[in-house]
């Protein structure tokens, strides 16, 4: 399709974040939008989703079981939401693009072919794109069997073993291993008829980019393709986490909790409605709770980034620095301003590996000092294992910890003394044999009787399971294919790779101007606020990465948050959570600022045994904790910290 044939904007809504996300999210869009919604896309996969799936495939193949039998891909997107949708889809003609094919996208194909036989429908023909399992043709499941990997660094597009994460050994086995493809295979479904197509890994945003790259018939030999597939890319992005743009996860919550139209309850989920030069606008359906505004949208665009002059997707690669947005109406926000670069050669894959077992257990505890009894608590019951397991012959832990949670633990050693009346305590060991973690188990409930007052409820006697550990890497784009089977006749076709930039100019991303030093003022002027009183944040992982951004709540502020809220001081107040190093980087577009913490989830979201695997907290432990000097006649006259 070319672009002159679109006249309109492309209206795309997302309806899943994760494996998880409310099933009754499909049923809004299509029903309050009708006809006038050109496609419904659906994320389920993350890090941990891949993880948790090939752990239970392997299971399964080990007792006996067959290689796929409805379980290696998302069967709640069949019986919870296309099955409910489907009459709605064909007769309005919305197209869908999902995920959901996880790691069988052949298999949920021909399931979803079956129910449209069950539902007597014929007007739709599905598609799959596969390709990403990069294990598939290998009969050894080693990185031996990947000569040319590397190992990705997020501080670096080009120095890839810089504060890379842990890789597995030559020859450790490798659970799982999925490139994250582009949007090529997606438009070349939707080229070739198909109403429905279901993919394996695929990069989030690709789910955007592939409609909007068909529709407008983009070519690479367009002047402004790259920033085409740029402004894609980051609508794709702000859209790919549900309501994290329409008021979820918002850093003034009260906002969206309290709304009109049901606030948290009737929460409405994202659409874009894309233009033909690029940009677009965010917004959701009539009548439903949450908000889109340039705070949540900004939000969302800073959550789970490194640099952002470099965001590495398949297809471009998108610089966000000047992005700006605008309120052009109620729950409208217009954004422009992403530009692109035309991407590397070589593709983000994410893989799995089995280090070890680990438990998690719990207990509440309440009444006077319940935090110090949780940790001697907590303690005591460590070092009694410790002592069965040395009586044993048996290995001591490889890892343990103790989190008091209710009593600020999140906050390390910047907690504010108070008197906590009720915790839960969360014991979590690591240990190479599920024998020594079946001892710990035993011991944490009978704790109830012989330790401290005050001991109810809790996880009884927890199991051990396998602690996969999850690892980025890259592989060249030349040993990736991607393919395309569409209808039941299974036409296939292969996708090739856009040119990639072999000369690496990306390294070097174009200068921007940076957010200007505080005009000069007298010392005596300055007085302190707490960041939230000034700025927004989320905050967001990438394996044991975490990423917190800061968005200026006026522009006013932005350069005194700069100078207040440097490398060393978030280093200095995370540096219990965060054992690497902690980079800024500048979004002036945003007035924003994103700091990039390593080595700060633990080992990252499967493997850690972290409350908060997944950084989810950061921004608000930085935007609570973390004083602002400002001038007395800048400070806001609402205090957000008591709101």
């Amino acid at each position: 399709m070319s672009p002159s044939t679109v006249e309109k904007p492309v209206r795309i809504g997302c309806y899943s974040a994760f494996w998880g996300d409310s099933a009754e999210a499909a049923l809004q869009l299509v029903e309050l939008e009708g006809a006038n919604l050109d496609y419904l896309v659906a994320d389920y996969l993350a890090e941990i989703t891949m993880g948790i799936l090939a752990a239970r495939r392997k299971r399964r193949l080990m007792m006996g079981g067959e290689h796929s039998k409805s379980v290696d891909y998302i069967a709640e997107f069949l019986y919870l939401v296309l099955r409910r949708i489907l009459p709605d889809v064909a007769k309005n003609g919305t197209k869908i693009i999902t995920n959901a094919g996880a790691l069988d996208p052949l298999a949920c194909k021909v399931a979803i072919e079956a129910l449209l036989r069950e539902m007597q429908i014929t007007n739709i023909q599905v598609a799959a794109v596969t390709g990403d399992d990069v294990l598939a043709d290998k009969e050894v499941s080693t990185l031996e069997s990947f000569p040319d990997i590397v190992s990705f660094s997020p501080l670096s597009a080009t120095q890839h073993t810089l504060e890379a994460e842990r890789m597995p050994t030559r020859d450790e086995p490798i659970v799982s291993l999925n490139a994250y493809l582009g949007a090529r295979g997606i438009a070349a479904a939707l080229a070739s008829g198909a109403q429905i197509v279901v993919t394996g890994r695929v990069v989030d945003s690709a789910l955007v980019v592939g409609p909007l790259m068909h529709e407008y018939g983009w070519q690479p030999d367009q002047p402004n393709y790259y920033d085409l597939l740029a402004s894609a890319s980051l609508a794709g992005h702000i859209i790919e986490c549900g309501c994290h743009s329409t008021g979820g996860n918002f850093t003034d919550w009260k906002l969206a909790a309290f709304s009109e139209h049901g606030g948290y309850a009737n929460m409405g989920y994202p659409i874009v409605e894309f233009a033909a030069n690029g940009e677009f606008v965010v917004t959701k359906p009539d009548k439903t709770g949450g908000l889109v505004s340039t705070a949540t949208v900004a939000e969302q665009i800073l959550y789970e980034i490194l640099d952002p002059a470099l965001y590495l997707l398949p297809d471009v690669i998108l610089d966000m620095r000047q992005v700006q947005l605008s309120q052009i109406g109620p729950h409208r926000v217009h954004v422009a301003g992403a530009r692109g670069l035309q991407p590397t050669p070589w593709l983000k894959c994410s893989g799995i590996f089995l280090d070890g077992w680990k438990l998690s257990g719990d207990l509440l505890i309440g009444g006077h000092q319940a935090k110090q009894k949780a940790l001697a608590v907590g303690n005591a019951i460590h070092d009694r294992v410790r002592k069965i397991l040395k009586q044993r012959g048996m290995a001591d832990f490889r890892n343990f910890n103790v989190e008091p949670m209710g009593g600020e633990s999140l906050y390390g050693p910047n907690a504010t003394p108070h008197e906590t009346r009720e915790v839960v305590l969360r014991l979590t060991g690591h240990h190479d044999d599920p024998k020594a973690l079946r001892i710990l188990a035993m011991e944490i409930v009978p704790s109830v009787t012989c330790m401290a007052p005050g001991i109810t409820g809790g996880s009884g006697r927890p199991k051990p399971l396998p602690n996969l550990v999850h690892f980025p890497c890259l592989l060249p784009k030349t040993s990736v294919t991607t393919h395309v089977i569409v209808g039941e006749a299974g036409r296939s076709q292969t996708v090739a790779w856009e040119p990639t930039d072999t000369n690496h100019n990306f390294g070097s991303p174009e200068p921007v101007a940076l957010i200007p030093q505080p005009v000069s003022v007298n010392p005596g002027t300055l007085v302190k606020t707490k960041l939230l009183n000034l700025a927004y944040g989320r905050s967001g992982d990438k394996g044991d990465v975490c990423n917190v951004g800061i968005i200026a709540r006026d522009p006013a502020y932005l350069p005194f948050i700069k100078r207040s809220l440097t490398e060393s001081v978030i280093k200095a107040y995370m540096g219990h959570l965060c054992k690497g190093t902690v980079k800024r980087y500048e979004l002036p577009g945003l007035h924003a600022m994103n700091f990039v913490l390593t080595k700060s989830l633990g080992g990252g979201g499967l493997s850690s045994l972290l409350i908060d695997r997944q950084g989810k907290t950061f921004a608000q432990l930085v935007l609570s904790g973390i004083d602002i000097e400002i001038p007395a006649d800048l400070v806001p006259k609402h205090d957000h910290a008591k709101l």
